[in-house]
């Protein structure tokens, strides 16, 4: 046998072309009109459906997520007043542990501390920004206040 006595077991078939003349005529078995009729019909994917319900990021300067500026958690005063001891430490930990806070995905939030309230404990302020008038109630009840990094 030589090379040029091979042939192949089952025909070479074509794909067959619908709507290229000959054979069917009109709509070429392709029912009437619509999306499903035409050439290179595709119907969209679920899931694009999905991210087309979902809303823009409108406005400028909005190129994604990092870009959103993170605000800090907020806790006032008279809170710490009934969930803290005289004497107490207040930080995140602290706030955490109290469920005072609520953290997503084990993130450390900056937490700040605002002057709602009255304060009569003597409680020690670390590691969370606190504002003018909440640091005047805290130091006027006898406590203190570590300067945190903003």
């Amino acid at each position: 046998m030589q090379l040029h006595d091979l042939q192949r077991k089952t025909p070479n078939k074509s794909e067959k072309r619908v709507g290229r003349g000959g054979g069917r005529g009109k709509t070429s078995g392709r029912g009437t009109k619509g999306q499903k009729a035409r050439a290179g019909h595709k119907i969209w994917p679920n899931i694009r459906e999905q991210i087309k319900k979902l809303p823009k990021l409108r406005g400028r300067g909005v190129a994604g997520l990092h870009s959103i500026q993170q605000k800090p958690l907020v806790v006032n005063l008279d809170t710490l007043e009934k969930y803290f001891a005289a004497g107490d430490t207040v930080n995140f930990a602290a706030l955490k542990e109290r469920k005072l806070i609520r953290v997503r995905k084990g993130q450390v939030m900056p937490v700040k501390i605002l002057g709602g309230g009255e304060l009569t404990k003597k409680l020690s302020v670390s590691g969370c920004v606190v504002s003018g008038s909440a640091k005047q109630k805290i130091e006027k009840a006898g406590g203190s206040v570590a300067a945190a990094a903003k």
